[in-house]
């Protein structure tokens, strides 16, 4: 005598269509662009747009932009610190960093407008790309 075994937990893959797949902001593909002055800062829905893509980083005062980032100890930090560092220097784009035993604070803006712009963001998005490599 045959048995015939079925699993009803078993189901057909869902359609591309009805996945959830999570989209990662386009922010990190992107460069920073020296700012020039002459700009004007973003406000309202404009840097609310932009924070929407950046996971956890605070929008003070509609002026900077600011995250902490926390480490198993002070040499894992101070490695992080380094790394930002370095990536600044490739995007000419360079934030406040203070560095602490197990945390790493940067405040980012850009300090030729004393506001934000997009490029704050996109360094923002690349840190986050550090952070989790």
């Amino acid at each position: 005598m045959t048995a015939s075994l079925r699993f009803p937990f078993v189901q057909a893959p869902a359609p591309p269509s009805a996945r959830i797949v999570p989209q990662m902001s386009d922010l990190a593909t992107k460069a920073c662009v020296p700012c020039r002055g002459g700009v004007p800062p973003l406000k309202g829905e404009e840097l609310a747009s932009l924070q929407k893509q950046v996971d956890g980083w605070n929008v003070i005062e509609e002026h900077h932009l600011m995250k902490t980032f926390t480490f198993p100890n002070f040499r894992e930090a101070l490695k992080f610190v380094n790394q930002v560092g370095e990536l600044a220097e490739e995007q000419g784009h360079h934030p406040d960093i203070f560095l602490a035993w197990g945390k790493v604070e940067i405040t980012t803006w850009t300090h030729k407008i004393n506001g934000l712009t997009e490029s704050d963001f996109i360094l923002a998005a690349k840190i986050d790309q550090l952070y989790k490599s």
